[in-house]
């Protein structure tokens, strides 16, 4: 997250609600400031969502998906899978 632009409450909402709803599958979820817009999420060194090249951040349900996908294929979301 970028520290620049102040996206540490955004990083963490969304660092709680991945360990909230992949409790089970995540053994722990580390915030590393940046610098220049920079905002992503990887699993394993694989990134599933970079803002630079999605240009926009992610809706919190299909982040989900895309960490589901990667961690949990049949893992059921509830209403993010609607």
């Amino acid at each position: 997250y970028c520290t620049q632009c102040r996206w540490l409450l955004r990083a963490a909402w969304v660092a709680q609600e991945l360990l909230t709803t992949f409790q089970a599958e995540l053994g722990e979820v580390a915030l590393a400031p940046g610098t220049g817009g920079v905002f992503e999420v990887r699993l394993d060194g694989v990134v599933v969502w970079s803002r630079a090249s999605e240009g926009r951040f992610p809706e919190l349900k299909e982040l989900k998906q895309r960490v589901r996908d990667v961690i949990a294929p049949d893992k059921t979301l509830g209403h993010s899978d609607a």
